[in-house]
Parts: C-alpha cells; sequence; structure tokens
C-alpha cells in the first residue's frame, strides 16, 4: 500500500539536499567547533557560514542567531531568559490562549516563580485582536509572545501590528515562527519581533536543532550553563551537522516557497471543496483567509476525529486530529476550545497539513477516502442518524 503522507506539521521528512549536505560532518568533518586544529577550524567554519544562511531567511544578521535543539528549547530560552533578566522592570507577560504547549508550559512554570501571565482570548476565526492586546498591557509588562502561525488551525496572526504595538509601548515581541518559517516569507524586521523561534525538522531538516533570533541589544540570561558556547546564551558542544541540516533546507526553502506556497493552496482548497461540498455538517476550523498554504483543519459533527484518523491510516494516509504533541491527551484542543467550539466538536476535528510530495491525484484520493470514512461512522452512531 503505497503511503500519503498528510501531517507536515508534525514533521516532514529530511530532503535528499539536506542529508547530502550533512553526511559529511557525521564521517571526515566531525570536529568541534570550539578546537583550535584544523578539525575544529573546519567546524567552526561550517558553523558560521550556516548562522549566514538562517538569518539570510529571516531578514537577519548572523550574530542575531543562537543554534538551539528546536523549537522547544528556542521558547524556553526566549521566554525564561528575558523574564529573568528584565524581572527589575516588570514580573507581567502576555501571551494567547492558543499558544503551543511548549509556549504556555512555560509560561505556567513562570507563574510560579512570581510572574504573571495574560492569556489573550482570539475571535472564532482563530485571530488575536489588537484593541484586546493593548487593553492586556500594563506598565509592568515585559514581554509579549504571540506565534505566527498556530500549529493545529494555521491561521496567521497580525504580527506586524502587534510589533508596531509593542515597539511603542518598548516591550520585547517574541514570536514562535516554528510552523511558518520556511511556508511563508518571515522577515524580522517586517514583523517586528526582538526573538523568533524557528525548527529545522518543520522544513525539511533533521529533528533535534533550531535556532533563536535574538535582535541585537535583547537583553535575557542563559538558561543552560556549561562552557559558553553561542555568545554565552546556550552553552554545549554544538551540533554541527543538524545546525548544516537548518543552514541547508533553509536555502532550499528560500528557492522553492513562493511556487511551493501556490502550490499546497491550491492542492489546499480543492481538497475543502471536494469534502464540504459532499459532507453535511462539516465546517473548516480557523479562517481561510491568513492560513498557511497547506493547512485544514476540518471539523465534522456526530463522528470522532480518532476514528476518521484511523481508518484514513488503513488506507495509507497519514493525517492528526491536532498537535502532534498532545496527541496522547484525551482532553479536547485548548486550540479548538479557544476558537469556541464545544467538546464533542472539537473531538470531531481532523488536521490535514499538506508538503512537498502531496500531489493533486493524492488529494482527490484522501478526499474520497474522508467522505467514506465519515459516512461509515455516521452511519453506525445515534447521534448521525
Amino acid at each position: 500500500m503505497k503511503r500519503i503522507y498528510m501531517d507536515h506539521s508534525a514533521t516532514t521528512p529530511v530532503a535528499p539536499e539536506v542529508l547530502a549536505a550533512m553526511l559529511p560532518y557525521f564521517g571526515e568533518k566531525f570536529g568541534n567547533a570550539s578546537s583550535l586544529h584544523r578539525s575544529g577550524r573546519e567546524a567552526k567554519e561550517a558553523l558560521e557560514d550556516s548562522r549566514e544562511k538562517v538569518a539570510a531567511l529571516l531578514g537577519a544578521r548572523a550574530e542575531e542567531i543562537i543554534f538551539t535543539s528546536g523549537g522547544t528549547e528556542s521558547d524556553n530560552l526566549a521566554l525564561k531568559g528575558i523574564a529573568r533578566k528584565n524581572q527589575k522592570h516588570g514580573k507581567h507577560i502576555i501571551t494567547t490562549q492558543i499558544e503551543h504547549p511548549a509556549i504556555l508550559e512555560t509560561c505556567r512554570a513562570l507563574e510560579k516563580d512570581g510572574f504573571e501571565v495574560t492569556y489573550l482570548p482570539v475571535t472564532g476565526d482563530g485571530l488575536v485582536e489588537l484593541s484586546t492586546l493593548e487593553a492586556s498591557i500594563r506598565p509592568d509588562t515585559i514581554l509579549i509572545s504571540v506565534m505566527h502561525a498556530n500549529n493545529e488551525v494555521g491561521t496567521i496572526q497580525p504580527l506586524e501590528e502587534i510589533g508596531r504595538l509593542a515597539a511603542e509601548r518598548d516591550i520585547y515581541l517574541h514570536s514562535d515562527a516554528v510552523q511558518s518559517v520556511g511556508k511563508i516569507p518571515v522577515n524580522v524586521d517586517d514583523l517586528g519581533v526582538d526573538l523568533l523561534s524557528l525548527s529545522a525538522h518543520k522544513l525539511y531538516g533533521p529533528k533535534g536543532v533550531g535556532a533563536l533570533y535574538i535582535r541585537k541589544g535583547t537583553k535575557l540570561e542563559s538558561i543552560i550553563q556549561g562552557g559558553g558556547h553561542e555568545r554565552r546564551l546556550r552553552s554545549g558542544t554544538e551540533n554541527i551537522s543538524g545546525i548544516v541540516g537548518l543552514a541547508r533546507a533553509t536555502e532550499l526553502a528560500e528557492r522553492d516557497m513562493p511556487r511551493e506556497a501556490e502550490r499546497l493552496a491550491g492542492l489546499r482548497d480543492r481538497l475543502a471543496e471536494q469534502v464540504l461540498c459532499k459532507v453535511k455538517d462539516a465546517w473548516i476550523n480557523g479562517t481561510m483567509k491568513k492560513r498557511l498554504p497547506g493547512n485544514l483543519n476540518f471539523g465534522f459533527k456526530y463522528v470522532e476525529g480518532e476514528s476518521l484518523l484511523l481508518f484514513l491510516d488503513s488506507k495509507g494516509i497519514c493525517v492528526s486530529t491536532g498537535s502532534a504533541c498532545s496527541s496522547h491527551k484525551l482532553e479536547p484542543s485548548h486550540v479548538l476550545m479557544s476558537l469556541g467550539l464545544k467538546a464533542e466538536e472539537c473531538h470531531g476535528s481532523l488536521r490535514i497539513t499538506l508538503g512537498m510530495s502531496n500531489t493533486m491525484e493524492e488529494i482527490e484520493y484522501v478526499a474520497e477516502s474522508i467522505v467514506e470514512a465519515v459516512e461509515r461512522f455516521r452511519g453506525i452512531s445515534a447521534l448521525g442518524r
């Protein structure tokens, strides 16, 4: 059975060009970038060259890029680093109710340390309202953290406007851009962010490596102590092979993004049309106007998303019901609940996220399979009769 992978928000396959770039650093180029001999200098050169490439995708300077183990570590460093370094100016943080657990759990940890956090609601379309954000700002607010694009419903937040507001109030702005980098243009100056998190495995790079953009002049404290690597902000021997892979992935993203974004949006819209015109009591969660090109989050009445997922899996189709980081939990999605859905409606969700390998032929097959699955499970459900 051919496997059709449509869960690219969970992870992406490593692109062949990325793997080819990484392989030498598992073998003959295995040096430690902190060593002074030839092998070390070779690794150091690869490290700094990669920093330049990652910075280029973001419109940043190389010295503003810190390499980490991924999006979760980048989020932790951004929030804890800013909070601890700037707490003498205030202990209030603003974020949203639909953030990734890497942000929400970090905020809860900071609350235990005496910080106050405001969790902003979103509209039924999944967007932050600027008026609500502005009303939440206090004299002791030191940080705003708003994700660029949501991992479940793909909605893209108005970061440019939020950035202008934060700058006017002299408040640091961080964004978890793990889902947007490589899929849509992300320029740190246009967005007005002071810190921005990204992860390699979301853009056809390897797992276990990411980066944090830190605007020059931003003051934060390290959360990992050690040998003082990465401008003394992230100690630990650098993962050169992974960093090289991330850098190559950003090059490919910059090259392919315009064409690929248009293609994926076309596939996405076709899938939405095919399903919604054939299935009653079905809808799309989140706005379609400000959305990642490859993201769809369906809602279906009278059917469980997990049942749909398993049926599709039996037909070789890989999708999800929400965030991969929360797939083991039985609670309804906090993102969908924040959009105003009832618990039973949340459980009827199906997230489909498209990528480079997907074709129109696959879209037609998946649409037919979804329709078949919904009809089958509604037929055996008392609610669906």
